[in-house]
């Protein structure tokens, strides 16, 4: 009988540390068997600004996960975020010799063109992900191998971050006594956590609203066609009502998720609230409340809404839908004021398609963490990923833990340890002109270059030999007897 693989997920944000652990068995199934959540503010807009206190809440989030699964954690695969990333779409193009195949090879030839573009500054490479390819001038072809013509184009995104904080993030885990099998960007990670079937045949914009950030993702059947990171998120709306009304964050935090609305006429009109002002106790009604948040709400909209418009031309003509997720997206009155601003259907999209303990990730909050699991099972060819059981398990379960076996063939073992399984270096398939708007250029990140236990960076032209069936495909697949 064929052995289950634990897969951990890792997501590392403004407001809290999340740890998901799933069971994925060889015929696909996909359980949760443990969680564990620590507030934290460790972060800063994406980066660490305390190794320490990083190290710590990574500890007891990951402890808090094992104690529910009953199994220990090896290896983690975490979410990234920040004003330090940059993403850009590179086009490349080979010329194909007349009447002959065209081959692997001349594959990769396209796709190190598509590469030899200058990123700027400290830069290292997070994902590289040839998307459709062109023969010809003919458009929309996913595996062009076997086929005729004489020139071969083809359009590869890349996701970068500073080394700095790069760096930092992976020195908190290996410190907290983990390897870190990959690190994914946070919009892909939440759309693979949220997406459906028919959202993947589709265009359709992600938008995860977390703490400091929000992550944009336009995914255009089934590939990321723009991404972007907004540099505000749920936090900056806490300080809004924290200034205006005198009041703590934590009061204003409090406040704003048990009574405030995103939409001022949907907020309850006989309902006022009691706060302690430093004066005094201070009347408040819910619809002032409401009418302090919707104008940062809206202001995050339009700044995704400006971004996808310039970059890719109107969103309304574009897409076909908005998932909003994230825990910003809580918020009430979040969907009807997305619609207002995108004119698109608006929907808040939480994990789907789980076995196991699949309520405790029921949330938007619970996106990321389980993306990062998808991309950790997608991640592995010989895992055959296959719909979830309707039925949960719970419980304490006997598992082998051991590292599977590398079978991708570009993986950079950790000494002392069986080779792990290097994630497809996918994680961002883009059309043009992928932007990200950012407060700080990645030149003014905080530099750290403390050697790290487990670096494993993966080649664009090692990576293109495994795309016969890339990862989109196989998510895909993972969908279509579920729906």
């Amino acid at each position: 009988m064929k052995e289950s693989r634990i897969i951990v997920g890792l997501d590392i944000g403004t407001t809290k540390i999340t740890t998901v652990i799933g069971e994925l068995s060889y015929d696909g199934t996909l359980d949760i068997i443990g969680e564990g959540t620590v507030q934290s503010d460790v972060l800063k807009k994406g980066t660490v600004v305390n190794l320490e206190r990083t190290t710590e809440a990574i500890r007891k989030s990951m402890a808090a996960a094992e104690r529910v699964a009953g199994v220990g954690v090896h290896e983690v695969f975490v979410s990234v975020s920040g004003s330090h990333i940059k993403a850009i779409t590179s086009h490349g193009l080979a010329a194909i010799r007349r009447n002959q195949e065209i081959k692997r090879e001349d594959v990769e030839r396209a796709i190190e063109n598509a590469q030899a573009v200058d990123l700027g500054g400290n830069l290292e490479v997070i994902h590289t992900q040839p998307q459709e390819f062109k023969i010809d001038g003919q458009e929309g072809i996913k595996n062009p191998v076997g086929m005729q013509g004489v020139r071969l184009e083809v359009d590869v995104h890349i996701v970068a971050g500073a080394s700095g904080p790069l760096a930092n993030l992976r020195r908190c885990v290996n410190e907290a006594g983990v390897n870190t099998g990959g690190v994914v960007l946070q919009a892909y990670a939440s759309g693979l956590g949220v997406l459906d079937a028919t959202e993947l045949e589709t265009t359709v914009v992600v938008v995860d609203i977390g703490g400091s950030v929000t992550d944009v993702g336009v995914f255009r059947r089934g590939n990321l066609a723009h991404s972007a990171v907004i540099p505000i998120g749920g936090d900056h709306v806490t300080t809004d009502l924290s200034q205006l009304f005198k009041i703590p964050p934590e009061e204003a935090a409090r406040i704003k998720r048990k009574h405030g609305s995103a939409l001022p006429e949907l907020a309850d009109p006989d309902l006022s609230l009691e706060i302690n002002q430093p004066g005094g106790i201070a009347t408040v009604s819910a619809f002032d409340l409401s009418r302090v948040i919707k104008p940062r709400v809206s202001e995050i909209f339009d700044l995704v809404r400006r971004e996808i418009d310039d970059a890719l031309g109107p969103v309304e003509l574009l897409a076909s839908s908005v998932v909003l997720t994230g825990g910003g997206s809580l918020l009430r009155g979040m969907t009807e004021l997305a619609r207002d601003r995108f004119r698109l259907p608006v929907r808040v999209g939480s994990p789907r398609a789980l076995g196991g303990l699949s309520d405790v990730v029921d949330s938007p909050l619970y996106a990321t963490s389980v993306g990062l699991l998808r991309y950790a099972a997608l991640s592995s060819p010989q895992m055959v990923v296959a719909p979830a059981p309707v039925q949960e398990k719970v419980g304490r379960r006997q598992v082998v833990t051991a590292p599977p076996q590398n079978t991708l063939g570009n993986a950079q073992p950790t000494p002392g340890r069986s080779p792990n399984p290097a994630p497809v270096q996918t994680a961002v398939n883009g059309a043009s002109h992928v932007t990200v708007i950012s407060d700080k250029s990645s030149s003014e990140a905080n530099i750290d270059t403390t050697p790290v236990r487990h670096k494993a960076p993966v080649s664009a032209a090692s990576n293109s030999s495994t795309q016969g069936k890339g990862i989109i495909d196989r998510v895909r697949e993972f969908f279509k007897d579920f729906f």
